[in-house]
């Protein structure tokens, strides 16, 4: 395995797992960002009250990308089994 595929391997590995977790985070933020705008504007100061919001939308988001991510993951899996030749050589 030279040094060139193995930094490629990795970038490929961050890039992947980037890509998988973006759409859950990036739904997290947005509901932690409507729910902070909300609590500062009716100054209720609960701490508890982002949490079960951010579980849901989360989740949801989950459900609605699960088939995009398997997909995805299979492709990387494919990948790397694909090039096990190239790692033992």
């Amino acid at each position: 395995m030279t040094p060139e595929f193995a930094i490629s391997l990795g970038r490929q590995a961050i890039e992947t797992v980037l890509l998988l977790a973006s759409p859950l985070l990036l739904a997290g933020l947005a509901v932690g960002l409507l729910v902070s705008i909300f609590q500062a504007a009716t100054q209720i100061n609960e701490q508890t009250m982002t949490f079960i919001p951010k579980i849901v939308v989360v989740f949801v988001t989950l459900l609605i990308c699960a088939p995009w991510m398997i997909r995805t993951l299979l492709t990387f899996t494919r990948s790397i089994i694909g090039n096990i030749a190239n790692v033992g050589g």
